[in-house]
């Protein structure tokens, strides 16, 4: 009988533990007792009662889950096409494939929220994940999905996504989402390939005339700055010039008034003096020449006989 009354103890105790739980720091817990929530405890250790009475739920508050949609060419729609191949919105067919990740959002009521819509949160976001694909997709030209939808959609579907799933109370928040598939159908890659190498190498073309643009304007802005040191020390030197000799003409005019008043003979062996320097310079320069040489018995003769040309 102790053997049997020491065994109901020990099953008794180890029953009793199991209303120990541990909550490690990146987790939060929900209680339930009955089916109906009754705490939830954060990080520690949680004292509640035991197994069949009361229901603890850890949940990973920190972790990020990933729910993938759109291009699946292995799984088919109710059309019979692949699932994720969507029209555009000038009725050209796309292969898109995204990522959406979330994480529990903050607050004991999302928390409360996602713990009862725990089986249907993957589902639902890809759900409507998927109708915000399309909704993008069926509004925008082809060309712009191709050639925009990688940079555009990401932000553009973690938005609206997020404002569709509020009403299913998932206590989740779309953290990011990514574009990992985006192209155009087999049948059409070749052409659209062909067309985005095109655009491609206009932009490439395109970025060497601005590039061009820029160097010439450098280059024009560069001239013109040496032009204009130029032009001013040019006209640096000529004020420069004139103001000398218009001093020198202020000091000889003040010489001048002031030798006049002894001698009133003055500007004319001034003007003498001028000319022999002027006729000295001509002379020197071949312009001018003494006419004593061509003095002649019958006076000035300074005729020139030019000899005919020479015949050949």
């Amino acid at each position: 009988m102790k053997i049997f009354k020491y065994i109901l103890m020990l099953a008794l105790a180890v029953y009793l533990l199991t209303g120990l739980h541990q909550i490690r720091p990146e987790e939060r817990a929900v209680v339930k007792r009955f089916g109906r929530i009754v705490a939830k405890p954060g990080p520690g250790l949680w004292v509640g009662l035991p197994w069949g009475i009361d229901r603890v739920e850890r949940v990973p508050i920190a972790t990020v889950r990933r729910v993938t949609v759109g291009w699946m060419p292995e799984q088919e729609d109710n059309s019979g096409s692949p699932s994720g191949q969507l029209l555009t919105g000038d009725e050209n067919l796309v292969n898109v494939r995204v990522h959406v990740d979330y994480a529990i959002a903050e607050g004991d009521s999302a928390l409360e929220d996602y713990v009862l819509q725990r089986d249907r949160v993957d589902t639902l976001i890809a759900r409507e994940a998927e109708s915000a694909l399309a909704e993008w997709v069926a509004a925008t030209r082809v060309d712009d999905v191709l050639l925009t939808g990688s940079r555009v959609l990401p932000e553009w579907l973690v938005r609206r996504t997020q404002e569709r799933i509020e009403s299913h109370r998932l206590g989740v928040r779309i953290q990011q989402a990514s574009v990992a598939l985006l192209t155009a159908p087999d049948e059409v890659r070749s052409a659209f390939d062909a067309v985005n190498q095109a655009e491609a190498n206009a932009r490439t073309i395109e970025q060497r005339a601005h590039q061009e643009e820029s160097q010439r304007l450098r280059e024009a802005e560069a001239t013109r700055y040496q032009l204009d040191q130029q032009g001013q020390a040019y006209a640096d030197g000529k004020y420069a010039v004139a103001v000398a000799e218009a001093q020198s003409f202020l000091h000889r005019m003040e010489q001048y008034q002031r030798l006049r008043k002894q001698n009133p003979e003055i500007l004319t062996a001034i003007w003498w003096d001028e000319m022999g320097k002027t006729l000295l310079g001509l002379k020197g320069r071949g312009r001018i020449d003494m006419l004593d040489q061509y003095l002649g018995p019958d006076g000035l003769d300074i005729t020139q006989i030019v000899p005919p040309p020479k015949r050949r």
